[in-house]
């Protein structure tokens, strides 16, 4: 397994949305708390996006988190939510773009293809 290099206070996470949409309310929130415990919470506008069920077409999420791994500017990346549609963007995704990234994912609920595409997949460690 290849660990993930380590965050510090400071340094920038990207903020991606792979499945579900989400309440604005509670982005912000979890914006707050990520700036509270010291990180620069990076997102653009496609964080917003909606589809039916899912956040955005599966090209435009797998975008934004192959962006996230090839931006040396980038520490980890944190997903916003879990959800059905993060099966989507898995063909969309470069392991081998990952496995030079090494950057930490963040993830709960139903990222569970998201997590093992990056540990089984991609030979990382990633965080449920």
């Amino acid at each position: 397994m290849l660990k993930p290099r380590a965050v510090s206070p400071g340094d920038r996470l990207a903020i991606v949305a792979p499945a579900s949409p989400f309440p604005r309310e509670a982005f912000d929130r979890g914006i707050d708390e990520i700036r509270r415990l010291g990180f620069i919470p990076s997102y653009d506008d496609s964080v917003f996006a909606r589809r039916r069920y899912v956040a955005g077409s599966p090209e435009t999420r797998a975008a934004a988190i192959r962006s996230a791994w090839r931006d040396p500017s980038i520490a980890g990346l944190i997903a916003v939510r879990g959800g059905y549609g993060s099966t989507q963007v898995l063909p969309l995704l470069d392991p081998e773009e990952a496995r030079r990234a090494r950057k930490p994912f963040v993830g709960y609920s139903d990222l569970t293809s998201m997590l093992t595409f990056l540990t089984i997949g991609c030979g990382l460690v990633a965080f449920h």
